[in-house]
């Protein structure tokens, strides 16, 4: 069976930048030594924005600009950079919340061959649960988990939620 280990948006501008927390500066050393010791193969998205990002719907629901394409705030921390570049994975540009393209990307990578995954990264409440969600609708009948401890909320509250969100929906939460 394979394994996917999906690092959603773990970006310096999610982590230490415009939108980072101390909660997402945190999970960093759990994301990179998870990266090191999952025994499958990576996939890292990154949430991509671009100069007109104020125009857009969500730029104009939270107006701060975030993860412009070219900027350091788009690069991957470089903690989980050096990880990742060690173990080599498959980066997937999204535009949204949750990656439309995810699904059609595992289906391809895994072939044949049956697969489970499994998501940590940034934002719990926004970004890993939109794709968990979108995940489970296109997979309802494989494996989906979702690490807590190698991931964070916009507030711890919210991160809360979106765990018990993801639980409801059959999704399994480690750690």
């Amino acid at each position: 069976m394979k394994k996917f280990l999906i690092v959603v948006d773990m970006q310096k501008d999610f982590v230490d930048g415009a939108l980072g927390t101390p909660e997402a500066i945190a999970i960093v050393p759990n994301v990179v030594r998870k990266i090191q010791d999952f025994d499958g193969e990576l996939i890292a998205t990154f949430d991509t924005h671009h100069e007109n990002y104020m125009d857009t719907a969500e730029g104009k629901k939270l107006p701060v600009p975030h993860c412009i394409q070219g900027t350091p705030g788009w690069a991957l921390d470089s903690a989980v950079a050096a990880a990742l570049e060690n173990r080599g994975y498959t980066a997937v540009e999204k535009p949204t919340f949750g990656s439309t393209a995810l699904a059609g990307i595992l289906r391809q990578m895994a072939g044949q061959e049956d697969f489970s995954m499994e998501l940590v990264g940034l934002c719990t409440d926004i970004c890993v649960v939109s794709n968990a969600l979108l995940l489970k609708a296109h997979f309802p009948e494989k494996q989906i988990r979702v690490d807590a401890s190698c991931c964070a909320g916009v507030t711890p509250k919210s991160h809360e939620a979106a765990i018990a969100t993801m639980a409801s929906c059959q999704i399994d939460i480690l750690n």
